[in-house]
């Protein structure tokens, strides 16, 4: 039966980290209908695969259960239902769990676990030994072509099979809207999209169809909206500046009131710290997107006329979404041994920094090993440059100087991966060979080398070298490589259990009823481009970009995506004009290749420019050699961007 009223469901988490009494204050603070609580990033489930495999890890988040154990008897009274993904590797565990603790407090609940995502068993224990038998996630778009390292599983002495460690698919809302309707109080999931507890939420309460595609689709973005936690109320705020920082200190946790239509309220329970503001709401909107179609295994969202408005006090009004089927795959998170990495780093202070790391790299390249250096799969020189303080000038000179030592010092970082932990450490060995032969300035010693030497500690029986150092980058150590697949929809078993003392009811999830297949995704210019960036004669002002411009950035595995947008209505054809796809691969700078490819599309309602960078972050996830491996601060480097902007505008 279709409610009149919105559904209010409240968010508890955004990542197993997020602290677990977070559960009890959503429920405690004001009224909600329903709580729900993402604790799954990617790498989440490979770090603990092989230890629960082996009887010596409970499979799911410990904060998930401990937000159940705090919140249960509120959960009771209340009449909250529950439904979350912290259940992991094993749903099923945990949710035996919670009935326990529920009976033994004699609480009227009931309590369901959903199953299906696991596909280990299906496409284990090895990885494959071709491209073919695994497409990759971007294996269907025609302008992308993947790293070798994408595929460095197949690249292995002897063609020795790769151990898989895990294999999750992503689910969607039906299972859990099923068990909904079957009576369950809580659902724990294992991997489910990041917004399908929402979705699902929305679906139950308003008893919409499968087929009812736009409003789906605006409970998905709601979903997305809210599954960061603090996101979206002042966490990862680009804006953040502009506020008063102690309001910053604990920011209160999202809650979505999502209307029959699909459209949604953004807000939070009063007196908590934080605030939801159109700003907020778009940076969050702007977070992990891929482009104008956002895809979940229930629906696809049309996200280009989203409309962002204000409509009191932390209360923003999210609507414009329209919805189409789902795509007839999903997206097969699979994480595998990749073998060994290290980091080295190393300071240098003062004149001539730039010829000291020139120096460097040569020394280094000269005294590793050949055949270390032909098993390496990755060695970076990535240079950090100084910071420069705003300080008074010389007055015999004309640029900035510094006023400490601190000020004027770098460093490099050397970043190595191999399948061979001993050729990863060869790296450090070879610092030895330069102790005495290195740079002007520099610290290194032989009996001391300022935390970048040989990481003995760990390859002592391996090379027979002593050090007591604390080497806690300069140490490899294993590492989970990531390969996003794809996997057909009608391929997968999902199955809904209901936990009754020692009875259980299962039911099989049908597939969905109808897929669209994926369209090439949308990427375009503005009509009218500023080159130059201000019209000769009219008077124009150098800024910094993050001056008149707001934006976020995240990952979605190799790949990386950048929204901007202006929260001056009267900046926006300057912005749209300007950030091009050529003027993002000149703001790219050095850290552009020409193995990457951009997509850019605009959000015209919400003012906001996004753009998608295919490969730049490498394998991702837990496998990237950048330093912003998971793409987040990329937003406020290409923020810091001088521009020059017309005078008009200012």
């Amino acid at each position: 039966m279709t409610r009149s009223r919105p559904v209010r469901v409240a968010n508890c988490s955004g990542y197993h980290g997020d602290p677990a009494y977070e559960m009890y204050r959503q429920a405690t603070l004001g009224d909600v209908d329903f709580i729900t609580g993402d604790y799954l990033a990617e790498v989440n489930m490979a770090n603990n695969a092989e230890a629960w495999r082996a009887g010596h890890h409970p499979g799911y988040e410990e904060t998930a259960w401990e937000g159940l154990r705090q919140t249960i008897e509120v959960i009771a009274e209340k009449k909250i239902r529950v439904v979350i993904n912290g259940g992991a590797l094993d749903p099923k565990a945990l949710a035996e769990k919670v009935d326990a603790m529920t009976r033994e407090k004699n609480l009227n609940i009931k309590v369901g676990y959903l199953s299906g995502d696991d596909l280990y068993p299906n496409y284990g224990p090895n990885m494959p030994t071709s491209r073919k038998e695994l497409a990759h996630l971007d294996s269907g778009h025609p302008s992308v072509a993947p790293s070798d390292l994408t595929f460095a599983f197949l690249n292995t002495p002897d063609s020795k099979p790769v151990p898989m460690v895990s294999a999750h698919a992503y689910l969607g809302a039906r299972g859990i809207v099923h068990g909904l309707r079957e009576g369950a109080d809580i659902i724990i999931c294992g991997r489910v999209a990041d917004a399908s507890p929402v979705i699902a939420a929305a679906w139950y309460w308003h008893n919409w169809s499968e087929t009812d595609y736009d409003k789906l689709a605006g409970a998905l973005v709601a979903g997305h909206l809210i599954e960061c936690s603090a996101y979206v109320t002042g966490g990862n705020f680009s804006g953040f500046d502009r506020y008063p920082l102690d309001n910053l200190v604990a920011p209160g946790f999202p809650i979505a009131e999502i209307e029959d239509d699909g459209s949604c309220v953004i807000t939070k329970h009063p007196n908590t710290q934080g605030m939801v503001t159109t700003d907020t709401v778009r940076c969050q909107f702007l977070y992990e997107l891929q482009g104008s179609i956002y895809l979940n295994s229930d629906v696809s969202a049309r996200i280009d006329n989203v409309v962002v408005e204000e409509v009191g006090t932390d209360r923003v009004r999210v609507s414009g979404i329209t919805g189409a089927p789902p795509p007839p795959t999903t997206k097969l998170a699979v994480f595998y041994q990749g073998g060994f990495e290290a980091e080295l780093l190393l300071n240098a202070t003062g004149y001539g920094t730039s010829k000291k790391w020139d120096l460097i790299e040569k020394q280094l390249r000269h005294f590793i090993p050949k055949a270390v250096l032909d098993d390496l799969e990755t060695l970076e020189f990535q240079r950090q440059a100084r910071i420069f303080f705003a300080q008074p000038t010389h007055p015999q000179l004309t640029r900035t100087y510094q006023t400490s030592q601190l000020q004027s010092t770098t460093y490099l970082r050397i970043f190595i991966a191999s399948r061979s932990v001993l050729s990863v450490a060869g790296v450090s060995v070879a610092m030895r060979d330069i102790s005495l032969k290195h740079f002007s300035g520099s610290s290194l010693r032989p009996e001391r080398i300022d935390g970048i030497f040989i990481c003995v500690a760990y390859i002592d029986h391996h090379l027979g070298f002593h050090s007591t150092l604390d080497m806690r980058t300069a140490v490899p150590r294993p590492f989970l490589a990531y390969y996003p697949a794809l996997v057909n929809q009608a391929d997968i078993k999902e199955t809904i259990h209901l936990i009754d003392g020692q009875n259980k009811t299962s039911f099989d999830i049908p597939r969905p009823s109808q897929y669209q297949a994926l369209a090439p995704r949308e990427s375009y210019d503005p009509q009218v481009v500023l080159s130059p960036p201000v019209e000769e004669g009219v008077a124009a002002k150098e800024i910094r970009l993050g001056d008149i411009a707001l934006a976020r950035s995240g990952d979605k595995g190799a790949n990386l995506n950048c929204g901007i947008f202006v929260t001056n209505p009267g900046h926006w054809e300057w912005l749209r004009q300007y950030m091009t796809i050529g003027r993002m691969r000149s703001l790219l700078g050095e850290d552009w290749d020409d193995s990457f490819f951009i997509e850019r599309v605009e959000f015209a309602h919400i003012h906001a420019v996004h753009f998608v960078i295919y490969g730049i972050l490498g394998r991702g996830v837990s496998s990237s050699s950048r330093l912003d491996g998971f793409g987040k601060g990329f937003a406020d480097y290409i923020r810091d961007k001088v521009v020059e902007v017309p005078v008009e505008l200012l």
